[in-house]
């Protein structure tokens, strides 16, 4: 075998499934595109909230913020839920489900001074972070780097058993592997189906974004991320300007995605009636793709055949759960009792799918 591993997919995911697997043995992971992190890793809100998500979810959040922490990967933030009037129902199921602190609106107001009169109910997180998401990336791929190597353009096109493993080819690229873990967001589903490998579901939803000037001038580096009710969309700040998105979720092939318009000025409204400051013209617009099982829970264990496994359906929280999540496939594929409780274990297990 060259390798003890393969990861497929230079993702977050695989970039952190292959620094925690690089105890085990050789890593090699290959990547599609000419650059790591390409599509949703380098287009993420970047944003650590540990109650966002399904119970699985927030299970994994919570396990990972340790290392978070260690790594230095986390700054502040915070987060504020925004309800306008005739929302307060959504707000109050929004306030309870992600177990945010009400304040008054005036409160808010010294904090982010944009808020219009429209906006009648706050809520404010204060653990909620900015995730330094290349520095996080730069950092595992390092890790991969000394246990093995990682390569990109190496579009997988060909999976067939071997003795002992897995050949795996991408044009004139070919590479023998013990294991192979699939970690292709959008790709897994395809990828795996080149290894004999029946579909979990992936579903690829598409998520605009538009970067507009600081609202009225305003210092924006200590506003906190701003969240309308029932996620309709969110604001957070970026490099002194604002990132403002409608939170869409829109079905869509395996691509390289790009924003809708009509999508993006719909999501733009709903922001603007929440601030006094009039939206003009977006400094840049782009998409990403957020991938989900049809569960919403990520998908982590053993594949039906021998040697291959599942690390996919990261969805919006590729980079808060990456690392119990990559330990949680190390345990699995060192035959280590997992860290994580038995009931989340299961509730990400491929198996649930059979």
């Amino acid at each position: 075998m060259d390798r003890d591993i393969l990861i497929i997919g230079g993702g977050i995911a695989g970039a952190a499934a292959g620094a925690a697997l690089a105890s085990l043995g050789s890593v090699a992971l290959w990547e599609a595109e000419d650059a790591f992190g390409y599509h949703a890793t380098g287009r993420s809100a970047a944003l650590f909230e540990e109650s966002y998500g399904a119970a699985s979810v927030v299970a994994l959040n919570r396990a990972s913020r340790a290392a978070h922490e260690a790594g230095g990967w986390l700054g502040p933030r915070g987060l504020m839920l925004v309800g306008c009037a005739g929302e307060e129902a959504t707000f109050e199921r929004d306030l309870n489900v992600m177990g945010l602190r009400e304040t008054d609106v005036e409160t808010a107001r010294g904090m982010v001074p944009i808020l219009s009169d429209a906006v009648t109910r706050v809520a404010v997180d204060a653990e909620a972070f900015d995730i330094d998401t290349d520095r996080m990336l730069q950092s595992c791929l390092a890790t991969i780097r000394a246990a093995g190597e990682i390569a990109t353009g190496r579009r997988v096109d060909r999976i067939a058993p071997v003795s002992g493993g897995w050949s795996v080819g991408a044009g004139a690229a070919e590479i023998t592997a013990r294991e192979v873990v699939i970690a292709a967001g959008p790709w897994a589903d395809s990828v795996a189906a080149l290894a004999g490998l029946a579909p979990l579901g992936l579903g690829p939803l598409r998520r605009s974004m538009a970067r507009i000037a600081a609202p009225g001038g305003h210092d924006v580096a200590g506003w906190p991320m701003l969240l309308g009710v029932d996620e309709a969309w969110y604001a957070k700040p970026d490099a002194g300007a604002l990132i403002v998105s409608p939170a869409e979720e829109v079905p869509s092939a395996p691509m390289d995605a790009f924003a809708d318009d009509m999508t993006l000025a719909e999501g733009l409204d709903r922001y603007q009636r929440a601030v006094t400051v009039t939206v003009t013209r977006p400094l840049s617009t782009w998409a990403g793709l957020r991938t989900f099982a049809p569960d919403r829970s990520l998908v982590i264990g053993p594949a039906a055949r021998p040697g291959l496994w599942w690390f996919a359906g990261q969805g919006g929280y590729g980079f808060q759960t990456a690392p119990a999540a990559s330990a949680l496939l190390a345990d699995l594929m060192a035959g280590r009792p997992p860290a994580l409780d038995p009931q989340t274990v299961a509730a990400l297990d491929p198996g649930r799918f059979a």
